[in-house]
């Protein structure tokens, strides 16, 4: 298969992860407290532009559109398989979280802390999932245009689990505390 259609397969792959989020989406608690405003549309502004280089083919152009990776048919399909395997990780930290899940920085109404599954040795899984999808599909692509969406998909989920961390100590203190003791921020603790 060509690598093109690796790189319109993995974006097909994202198409199911916002599919599942949608309808994930649908049962939530309450909002106890939400981050500011301000913050939330920066995220989405910088997300909007990892999106845009990784899915918009037409106004992506110039060096950005340049291989970094040969063209390569087993380069995709790995590029692929490991955005399939990022998104489903994502997917299955979203499902420990439940109803406990918000877009935004929150804390919900009875908001819990989740230490089951992936969360049992990582802060931010859902984040780490879709690091590995981003990587992937940079891969899949081959394009710098990739490499940059992955960079800056790093530096937002960074700084939104900074945030999401300090409302969390706030709501559970020590308990909080030794979870981040005990887990890694994106990946498990090698201790």
């Amino acid at each position: 298969m060509n690598p093109v259609y690796w790189g319109h397969f993995a974006k097909i792959l994202w198409l199911v992860f916002l599919l599942y989020w949608f309808v994930s989406a649908q049962k939530l608690k309450a909002v106890k407290q939400r981050e500011a405003y301000g913050q939330r549309v920066a995220q989405i502004a910088l997300m909007a532009g990892a999106y845009v280089l990784v899915f918009d083919d037409w106004l992506v152009r110039g060096w950005l559109r340049e291989r970094f990776l040969p063209d390569s048919a087993v380069i995709g399909a790995i590029g692929t398989a490991i955005t399939a395997g990022g998104i489903a990780f994502a997917i299955w930290a979203r499902w420990h979280l439940g109803e406990n899940w918000s877009a935004m920085v929150t804390l919900k109404e009875g908001h819990e802390l989740i230490r089951s599954g992936p969360y049992r040795r990582i802060r931010h899984p859902i984040y780490t999932g879709m690091l590995v999808a981003f990587a992937g599909t940079a891969m899949a692509l081959g394009e710098y245009r990739g490499l940059i969406a992955l960079g800056i998909a790093v530096t937002n989920f960074y700084l939104k689990a900074k945030r999401e961390e300090h409302f969390l100590v706030k709501e559970f203190g020590e308990k909080f505390q030794e979870h981040t003791r005990q887990t890694g921020m994106f990946l498990p603790k090698l201790t």
